[in-house]
């Protein structure tokens, strides 16, 4: 492989012939342990990009994640969920010595789930949009219990394919999805030092913005614009807040710009369309609604609340 070349696999097939393993034994879903590669990563940097889904729960010694300027270890037990289409990437650290992973991969592709309700729901869960280096950190008993999943799956795709096959294999796949979203739950619980980091990071990053005129002349920053300047994903961010305070990222941002307003009503003499364009609002109307909806007062009603 050159140093940061870039791998794009369209099939499931393309990925074992790469990968120097026998040809897979269903087309649309494998399940693939990592000291099965025949072929030993390389020491150079590469990304690789796949046109199926992937839940991989792997482990490599002197290699890192790669995501923008963010790096995390993979040394320890993780679980991470691509979409078609994302980008992955790896760095080796120079000099060091390559080791095999460890762990394993599912590869779905989007054919095996066509026609189930999965096709449609597996879009709602929101660490598929989350970056690599927001990995699920599994505990012993939870990479167990996952790893009896994955084996339950390989079992049936290896057997007598029939009727009931996918529809076994689908539940599986649902019940390995629904115990991810409680681990991650959990993981938001247990690493609370590191995502209160986040959120005074959040609250000072907005404070400046606020205080900073920007919202007269930009607007209301984007959860994207937001999620860049922590080095966080959009996705991760709002599943933070709201196990944290129980808000989406667009909740958190209307309830901060709601107390602003509440306190230039209350303490200066602007009137409510100079308030409403300093907040950002063209529309003296969006304003008032939005203030209504989220005290059921009017702007005019708060501020003769105070006289």
């Amino acid at each position: 492989m050159n140093s940061n070349q870039l791998f794009r696999f369209q099939t499931i097939t393309e990925y074992h012939r790469a990968a120097g393993l026998p040809k897979p034994a269903h087309p649309l879903i494998s399940l693939v342990h990592m000291d099965d590669l025949s072929r030993p990563l390389a020491e150079s940097s590469f990304s690789v990009v796949y046109d199926f889904y992937s839940i991989s729960m792997k482990r490599v010694k002197n290699a890192k994640f790669k995501y923008g300027q963010q790096a995390r270890d993979f040394d320890e037990g993780v679980l991470f969920f691509m979409s078609p289409g994302q980008v992955f990437g790896v760095d080796f650290e120079k000099g060091s010595m390559v080791h095999r992973p460890e762990g394993w991969i599912i590869l779905i592709h989007p054919d095996f789930l066509w026609n189930t309700p999965l096709a449609k729901t597996i879009k709602q869960y929101e660490y598929f949009n989350y970056s690599v280096y927001e990995a699920l950190y599994l505990s012993d008993k939870e990479e167990t219990m996952l790893t009896t999943i994955t084996q339950n799956i390989e079992q049936e795709y290896h057997a007598n394919i029939d009727r009931f096959s996918q529809s076994v294999i689908i539940a599986q796949l649902e019940l390995l999805l629904t115990y991810s979203e409680r681990f991650y739950q959990r993981q938001f619980i247990t690493r609370k030092i590191a995502n209160h980091e986040i959120l005074t990071k959040l609250e000072d990053m907005l404070t400046n913005y606020f205080n900073s005129g920007a919202l007269a002349q930009k607007g209301l920053p984007s959860v994207t614009y937001i999620a860049e300047k922590l080095n966080i994903s959009p996705g991760y961010l709002s599943t933070l807040l709201k196990s944290l305070t129980g808000q989406n990222t667009q909740q958190h941002l209307h309830n901060k710009l709601i107390e602003l307003a509440k306190e230039k009503l209350s303490t200066t003499n602007l009137s409510v369309s100079e308030i409403a364009y300093e907040l950002g609002f063209e529309h003296l109307q969006s304003f008032s609604k939005l203030f209504k909806t989220k005290t059921s007062y009017s702007p005019l009603e708060f501020r003769h609340s105070f006289n």
